[in-house]
């Protein structure tokens, strides 16, 4: 396994820093998120004139702090993020290793369940769960892992199709190892590293796809801060007060490069694929 390059990592210290905020959210907020001073609405940041130092990067349409905003909303999109891919990735790989494992009548099932899956637009599959199950943040969670575990299941699948052909696996099933020592003492350690770089890929696409549902009204719930519904709520003040749509936009923008490209070096780090082509 190489060393992760200094220079592919310097991009993840934005995803350092949102982690960081996240964690510590209670602490380092300059102010209460959710509470807000009418007649400090839409105040500019703090270098232009009309700001004020309390307010660092401006204030919104209700008043509220937008850094605040910007460090709890870390906080809930990172939060969703990281349980809907765990989620996403456990029940994915799971089902993309028993369909490679067994093939035939339970493979056709599930290849024809990720086609059909593939086909449906995720944002009418969120509205119908959302409709029937209600806005919240655990609906959301379970609604973006049902749109990611299929990922898992189609790369998962594969790879275990051709590992249940080698030696060793061909060598555990004769000295009458049943199949769940197989599944998770055999063929799952060979397939930990590629279920690492998808999740990771997973992280920021969530990011992407839950802002898109808060925006659309479908996600987080005011009054709590999420960078998609201050993007939505910022929506009708762009050229009046840009500040209040271009910072929740530029973390969305950042923390997602940040964490593909943190992918991107995990990738050249442990794909040995990639190992090769780069030996070559």
């Amino acid at each position: 396994m190489r060393r992760l390059r200094w220079p592919l990592l310097l991009p993840a210290l934005p995803v350092i820093v949102a982690v960081a905020a996240a964690l510590l959210a209670p602490w380092v907020a300059p102010a209460s998120p959710t509470s807000g001073n009418l007649a400090a609405r839409l105040r500019p940041p703090a270098w232009i004139s009309g700001g004020s130092g309390a307010r660092l990067l401006g204030t919104d349409l209700l008043g509220r702090d937008l850094l605040s905003r910007l460090i709890w909303g870390a906080r809930i999109s990172l939060l969703i993020a990281l349980a809907a891919t765990v989620l996403g990735a456990v029940v994915g790989s799971l089902i993309g290793l028993v369909s490679g494992y067994y093939r035939g009548r339970i493979d056709r099932v599930v290849t024809k369940l990720i086609d059909v899956q593939l086909a449906f637009p995720f944002v009418l599959l969120a509205i119908a769960v959302i409709a029937v199950a209600g806005a919240s943040i655990p609906v959301l969670v379970i609604v973006l892992a049902i749109g990611s575990w299929v990922g898992h299941a189609r790369v998962i699948r594969g790879l275990v199709l051709s590992l249940r052909e080698r030696d060793y696996v061909q060598a555990a099933r004769a000295l009458g190892a049943d199949t769940p020592r197989i599944l998770f003492r055999h063929l799952l350690p060979e397939i930990l590293s590629v279920i690492l770089i998808l999740a990771t890929f997973d992280v920021g696409r969530i990011i992407i796809l839950e802002s898109t549902l808060s925006f659309l009204g479908l996600g987080v719930q005011p009054p709590t801060p999420s960078w998609g519904s201050d993007l939505r709520d910022a929506a009708a003040y762009v050229r009046q007060a840009w500040w209040t749509s271009v910072f929740p936009g530029l973390a969305i923008m950042v923390v997602v490069l940040g964490v593909n490209l943190v992918g991107d070096a995990l990738r050249d780090a442990l794909d040995p694929r990639t190992q090769s082509r780069a030996r070559a």
